[in-house]
């Protein structure tokens, strides 16, 4: 670890944001504080495990920019992050968004469950998250069951099946009651908002109505509604005032581990929660990054937003544009405490497994370092191909850091129809991808792993060798059953790793992953059957002369039959001989 006394002694004390650099000057990690010099200390001058280790060994250098208040470090601080995805920084593990149950404000209102919803884009009301979407979808079905409102996009010219089973009042052809449409608007409104009296006493009545007629099948089906609602409400009810609307987060940390509890709370029904472990360089900065981060993805905000103590109510208020606030006593106070409670108990759980699994990689990447005697391996790319009968190459790219995927970095590649082997289509792939790394300046790996031995690693060195790169390589040597069974350097050596290793089982795991990526790109291409997605395939057919084949043949039995001649009607010679043969192979 590189020595900065002297130049941590010139850091100023203001508010700012830092970012560390590697050895190749790429920025790891990115924080912010408000004494710069105090926060890079810290760095430097105490022990520090984990997660919190990796970073600073990795560090070569640092820089700084000062700025004039907390808002504006944090703001700098986010927009860095998105620049550069440093390594270190939190990621969200589950990217996905949350449903909200969206009540259109259309003059025939629809009901539907809705996800990227846009920030103050949407003119409609919105009700929500869920984190449980079967929940979400579960409500608007019954709601539309219940209630006769339009199903369709678009109005038809003709009254269909949901006007006839009385769940439409045939707004395109029907003349509706006004009356009896905003009696409906302000009963699902109220339902929404938390007020489940009214729909359950509807329910009730249609129960008995429909006892009273024999139609038993139908008064099951209420009874089976009334209890689900029930159901679901005692469980969600907390002892809160109806009028309560507000998110809340709180955390517990420990041993550079920080699990995470955001509790959605609408009109005192707490409507679910979202949580998560990741490891932590930072406990508060780490939880309000992933706060902001999660809103980002989210973008609904809460009227009113609750954290802990420790927490920068001010800053985040002039962040967020919203109600930011610490509850001291009382209800909100000892939710704030279940939220903690829930948070160390999920820890609890999870660490031993945790603190297992990053121990055995990070022991498997120190092995790595010392066998092949590189000072930092953390970053890996690996690639793989497939193809159709000898024809039609497809390449994926793979990434790992520290032996975890990072799955939003993978890669896909169509390959020319002049490559017509397994090592012509690696050297376009690797040449491909190495020369982008090049010309847009982008993140190196810290080894490159190839799946197969001598003649794998051979392509793999000419290539790196001629764009005049360092990046060490291995492959990943397989036996006559084709398993993997050796692992060998860019000299050719065989290193000694035990193939009951934990490194040998991490580095077998890449490889898996893709040769699987891969082949399931080919897949998924051809299973779509349709003609547009088959013909992505062959190369020198763009989005204009893929209509036109469209147009021309209209399906694939038809463009089977086709001559080379048929198809150089509308392609050149050379891409109606491809494909020509492409369909043949299908």
């Amino acid at each position: 670890m590189k020595n900065f006394k002297e130049k941590l002694a010139l850091v100023p004390t203001k508010p700012g944001s830092y970012q560390m650099k590697n050895k190749d000057g790429v920025i790891i990690y990115v924080g912010k504080a408000k004494n710069l010099q105090r926060r890079l200390r810290s760095y430097f001058t105490r022990t520090v495990t984990g997660k919190t280790h990796m970073l600073v060994e990795d560090i070569d250098d640092f820089e700084y920019i000062v700025t004039s208040s907390e808002l504006e470090s944090l703001i700098l601080e986010i927009t860095l992050i998105k620049k550069y995805n440093p390594k270190y920084n939190i990621l969200l593990k589950d990217d996905k968004t949350y449903p909200f149950i969206e009540f259109t404000k259309e003059k025939y209102p629809k009901l539907k469950v809705v996800r990227n919803v846009k920030r103050k884009k949407s003119q409609n009301y919105l009700y929500g998250p869920y984190p449980n979407v079967h929940a979400a979808r579960k409500t608007v079905n019954m709601l539309n069951r219940l209630y006769p409102l339009r199903k369709c996009d678009k109005l038809k010219k003709e009254v269909c099946l949901y006007y006839h089973i009385n769940e439409c009042l045939g707004y395109c052809q029907k003349n509706v009651d006004q009356k009896k449409l905003d009696t409906m608007r302000q009963e699902i409104t109220s339902f929404l908002k938390g007020n489940s009296k009214i729909v359950i006493d509807k329910i009730e009545k249609e129960m008995l109505e429909a006892s009273e007629k024999l139609n038993f099948e139908r008064a099951q089906e209420l009874k089976e509604m009334l209890e689900d609602i029930k159901i679901t409400l005692n469980k969600q009810k907390i002892d809160l005032n109806d009028n309560y609307n507000f998110d809340l987060i709180n955390y517990y940390q420990d041993k550079n581990y920080l699990s995470i509890q955001l509790f959605f709370v609408r009109n005192g029904l707490l409507i679910g929660r979202h949580e998560e472990i990741i490891s932590s360089i930072n406990a508060i900065d780490d939880a309000v990054e992933y706060l902001i981060k999660f809103y980002e993805k989210n973008p609904i905000l809460p009227k009113e937003l609750l954290v802990p103590d420790e927490f920068d109510c001010q800053l985040l208020e002039e962040y967020f544009h919203i109600k930011v606030a610490t509850p001291k006593r009382g209800k909100l106070f000892s939710l704030m405490n279940l939220a903690r409670e829930n948070a160390m108990l999920k820890l609890s759980a999870l660490q031993e497994k945790l603190e297992r699994d990053n121990e055995v990689r990070y022991k498997a990447l120190n092995e790595l370092k010392k066998l092949l005697n590189i000072e930092s391996v953390s970053r890996m790319e690996s690639f793989d191909n497939s193809h159709l009968f000898g024809t039609f190459y497809v390449g994926g790219m793979v990434v790992f850091n520290d032996f975890l995927p990072v799955k939003n970095e993978y890669r896909k590649f169509r390959i020319s129809t002049d490559v017509k082997d397994d090592l012509g289509a690696m050297k376009e792939v690797i040449y491909r991808r190495y020369y982008k790394v090049l010309m847009e300046n982008l993140e190196k790996p810290d080894l490159i792993v190839m799946d197969g031995g001598k003649t794998q690693i051979k392509v793999c060195k000419e290539i790196i060798d001629a764009l005049n790169l360092n990046i060490p390589i291995i492959g990943l040597v397989k036996d006559d059953h084709h398993r993997t069974s050796q692992i060998m350097n860019q000299n050719y050596e065989i290193l000694p790793v035990s193939k009951d290793s934990s490194l040998f089982l991490f580095l077998t795991k890449i490889q898996d992953e893709v040769h699987r990526y891969a082949i399931t790109y080919h897949r998924n291409i051809k299973s779509k059957g349709t003609l547009s997605s088959l013909l992505d395939l062959v190369p020198g057919i763009g989005e204009v002369k893929r209509k036109e084949l469209l147009k021309n043949f209209g399906s694939l039995k038809k463009m089977k039959e086709a001559t080379e001649e048929d198809l150089a009607q509308i392609v050149n010679k050379d891409v109606a001989k491809n494909l020509f043969l492409y369909l043949k192979n299908l």
